[in-house]
């Protein structure tokens, strides 16, 4: 069953002469208890497609429906984590996420919040940093925070914003095996954009490669038919893996070459017609 799904958007930035068209005519499905991955280039739209499914950004055409309704406002049904944490320093690990909690659980008992904040600190191995302030804490374990906030308020979907974009190779690795744990274990519906084809195949269902922008769209969709867990080094060595891995990379590349041709023949058409213009 479709949970996700974006109908013919596009999304424009600027006005007048500015007025650049970011994304253009894209279509997605995500189903329920799936994990997908979109990739491509930094700058190419990827967070303005992940905007609008998390309803802080509108379309100017086209659909994007949640469960089959129109996706007007953010909503608790769909956490994000964010590229930078956006933690509160002033609040301990179990401040920053019993923050998120009691404001979409006011009806619960204090006891009850305190669990569910518990839990999934736990969840994240983040249980001896619990006391612990913002600043005291790594990158890695920041973003552990903010998976953590967003899955204690309990979503329907997991919106993944380039999470672990910021952090050092190795860091990076490790919360790669955390999120596909997490995703694994919370059966959660999850959307991750990246601009790592590796870290897509390691963690997604399914691969959507986004197109050179502007007027980026979603190119053909990549079924990644390994089970989960996958081992990094079995899918090194994996001929299908490799091969979902240049047809992906092939396909980001293509496009970037028809934008750029596309930029030539723009550039050489205003060439020619500008001086006729100014001479007439």
């Amino acid at each position: 069953m479709t949970l996700l799904e974006l109908k013919n958007v596009s999304k424009d930035y600027g006005d007048g002469a500015r007025r650049t068209e970011v994304l253009r005519n894209v279509h997605l499905e995500v189903a329920r208890g799936e994990t997908v991955a979109i990739v491509g280039y930094s700058g190419a739209g990827k967070t303005t497609l992940l905007s609008i499914l998390a309803g802080l950004v509108a379309p100017d055409r086209g659909e994007a429906n949640f469960d089959g309704k129109p996706i007007k406002r953010p909503s608790p049904e769909r956490g994000v984590v964010f590229q930078n944490y956006s933690l509160l320093p002033w609040l301990t690990v179990f401040g920053n996420i019993a923050l998120a909690v009691r404001a979409v659980f006011p009806a619960w008992s204090a006891e009850r919040q305190t669990d569910q904040v518990n839990r999934f600190i736990e969840l994240v191995n983040l249980t001896p940093a619990r006391d612990k302030r913002p600043a005291e804490l790594s990158g890695g374990m920041r973003q552990r925070v903010a998976l953590a906030r967003a899955l204690a308020t309990d979503p329907a979907v997991l919106l993944l914003d380039e999470p672990l974009g910021a952090l050092d190779a190795l860091t990076r690795k490790t919360l790669q095996g955390e999120i596909e744990r997490i995703a694994r274990v919370s059966g959660k519906t999850t959307v991750l954009v990246t601009n790592d084809v590796d870290e897509a195949l390691l963690l997604a269902d399914r691969v959507v490669p986004l197109s050179a922008g502007p007027r980026a769209t979603l190119g053909p969709s990549f079924a990644v038919p390994h089970p989960r867990p996958r081992d990094r080094k079995v899918m090194e060595r994996d001929s299908e893996a490799r091969r979902l891995r240049l047809s992906i990379i092939e396909y980001l590349l293509d496009s970037n070459r028809r934008r750029r041709g596309q930029e030539v023949i723009a550039g050489s058409e205003e060439a020619v017609v500008d001086p006729v213009e100014m001479g007439a």
